[in-house]
């Protein structure tokens, strides 16, 4: 975790807390407002007293900044207080905190009482935040009773009081759930045989174990995580959050926590809480912090050293996304719009896994259920919940398979039918004759691009008279990773030789702004923040059509497609760098070469 120590303002040193009036008497002092913001933001505090943090009662004045008449929030005047102090600034990150050696380093009634939280536990050092930097007669104790120094940084008083309690109880939950279930390791194929060590399993109901169930999941949410990784090791249990596409590590805990978690959610997914020997799926309905409903997909793995288990989180918006939010550039975005509104064919979304093809096809089919239609989807597994489709889920062990699916839904009155995966023949077979009958059909491919989404149906064994005859478009994409806004900045490197060499042959026109991560406190120093798509559409032309049935090689089909106008996946993603969205590194990684 890293703290920003910005050029100090240090006057006359301050003694004790902090109060409001001397925080205006400092900024006005330092020319961060001017004496008439200082004479009203004095006028508008003295009307009632309040028990709150000087910096939390100013912040709500919202006084402007005389250089550029913006609200000075929490975090800048956070930032002032550190300068003023002399002291480094820090915006705790909860991921890059230890919870368990933090809990060790004070009780909670003693990081409570004198307003401090330890940030960082190191073998000579702890780093601990406080919001009252000229307040130290806790120091000396810490450093007596940790055996460590202490390093103090200057934290928004609001997260140092929130992460107190979130840090504690969870520390606290963890000690009580290993109290509960003595020292049992899990079953692994190298099972250590500890003689005169307790036996006893922890109960998935402990209160322990479910307190720390729940903390999981309201800090997945608050910290945007898509996945959630339960992972057994050799000597502990890992937790990791995937965002914005990487894995975070989150914590670490024993064994036997991490099982009876394991256990205490596949009990809520309804799953076989004694079978660890094969794979297993359930899906859990819960709510985040705002109250929201949030669908969770589970998927238990049996490894080396116990029981793995992700959690695959959907975010209730997902399903609402219009096209721009997606990421469709205006070009592709008319396409798209025009090719779902057709009455019958198929329509494939095709990219490796994570790349947002179940994002795409809800978001599509969710516009266009209407109480008019009916929209029946057959999946594996069913994603998210919708109420405005009819969902099937494939289940193997009972032979119903996704052809045995398409085959029962035209049998009952679809409109628009969405197939999870085209994986054979039989399926590709059930999906033209959809088509044929008069229905509309979406379904997904594993393919590199979109002109290879045809060659891979043929290479299933669909005729290309069949192809031409229901083959309506296909979409490729990827995900990339959007620059944070708050830090990014321009970039002067060779990236804009590199966009036009791309560019320039399509005869695009525009300005270009090509922008570099920098790394702020909002992004974790990443540079990057959220993700967005690359598109690259094929709409199926009589041209095209003509070429499909000569059987030809990709290319040939690839340069056919670009002619009745698709842009390829590196061209969207060399545009979305030209205006300064994402950076021409993501792009390259994410996207298949021109060549």
């Amino acid at each position: 975790m890293s703290a920003v120590k910005p050029p100090s303002l240090a006057k006359t040193p301050h003694q004790g807390p902090i109060d409001w009036r001397s925080m205006v008497e400092w900024l006005k002092e330092d020319g961060v407002i001017s004496a008439d913001e200082a004479r009203r933001t004095v006028a508008r505090c003295s009307q009632a007293e309040s028990a709150q943090h000087p910096l939390v009662r100013l912040a709500a004045v919202a006084m402007e900044r005389a250089s550029d008449r913006k609200h000075l929030d929490i975090e800048t005047l956070t930032q002032y207080l550190a300068a003023r102090a002399g002291m480094e600034y820090l915006r705790i990150d909860p991921l890059k905190v230890d919870v368990g050696k933090v809990a060790d380093t004070m009780s909670a009634g003693y990081a409570e009482r004198h307003r401090v939280l330890p940030v960082q536990v190191l073998p000579r050092e702890v780093v601990v935040a406080t919001a009252e930097p000229f307040i130290t007669d806790w120091v000396d104790e810490v450093e007596r009773q940790s055996r460590r120094s202490v390093r103090r940084v200057v934290a928004n008083p609001q997260d140092i009081h929130r992460y107190t309690a979130e840090f504690f109880a969870l520390a606290k939950s963890v000690r009580a759930a290993v109290k509960a279930g003595g020292n049992s390791g899990a079953a692994s194929f190298e099972q250590l045989v500890e003689l005169g060590k307790s036996n006893k399993q922890l109960d998935a109901n402990d209160q322990g174990v479910v307190q720390v169930v729940d903390w999981l999941w309201q800090y997945a949410f608050d910290q945007r995580a898509s996945d959630i990784h339960l992972e057994p090791r050799r000597e502990q249990g890992v937790i990791r959050f995937r965002i914005d596409g990487l894995l975070h590590p989150v914590y670490q805990m024993p064994m036997t926590v991490l099982t009876a978690m394991t256990a205490r959610i596949k009990l809520l997914g309804r799953m076989d809480v004694v079978e660890k020997r094969r794979p297993q799926d359930g899906r859990i309905k819960t709510r985040n912090p705002r109250g929201d409903e949030i669908e969770m997909r589970l998927s238990t793995l049996p490894t080396a050293f116990g029981e793995k288990m992700v959690m695959r989180i959907f975010d209730p918006d997902t399903a609402v996304k219009d096209l721009d939010a997606l990421g469709f550039a205006p070009h592709d975005a008319l396409r798209w719009e025009a090719l779902v509104k057709r009455p019958h064919g198929i329509i494939l979304v095709t990219g490796p896994t994570g790349s947002g093809k179940t994002t795409t096809l809800y978001s599509t089919l969710k516009r266009v259920a209407t109480e008019e239609v009916n929209v029946s989807t057959v999946e594996d597994p069913i994603e998210m919940i919708e109420p405005s489709f009819n969902q099937t889920q494939v289940q193997p062990q009972l032979d119903f398979n996704f052809a045995d699916g398409l085959r029962a839904l035209m049998r009952q009155d679809p409109d628009i039918i969405m197939v999870g995966e085209i994986r054979d023949l039989q399926t590709a077979e059930m999906a033209v004759q959809a088509a044929l009958t008069g229905h509309l059909v979406f379904s997904t491919l594993h393919t590199n691009d979109a002109p290879s989404a045809i060659t891979r149906m043929m290479e299933l064994g669909v005729p290309s008279y069949l192809i031409n005859a229901t083959m309506l478009g296909v979409l490729a994409q990827r995900l990339v990773r959007t620059l944070c806004k708050l830090c990014r900045e321009p970039d002067t490197s060779n990236s804009r030789a590199a966009i036009d060499e791309v560019i320039k042959p399509w005869k695009i026109s525009g300005s270009y702004r090509p922008l570099k991560p920098v790394g702020c406190v909002d992004c974790r120093m990443t540079g990057f923040l959220g993700r967005t798509g690359l598109y690259e559409l094929l709409t199926v032309s009589e041209a095209f059509k003509e070429k499909v049935t000569q059987g030809p090689s990709i290319d040939i089909l690839r340069r056919q497609a670009i002619a009745d106008g698709m842009r390829p996946l590196r061209l969207a993603g060399a545009l979305r760098v030209a205006e300064g969205l994402t950076t021409l590194d993501e792009v390259l990684t994410a996207t298949p070469s021109l060549d």
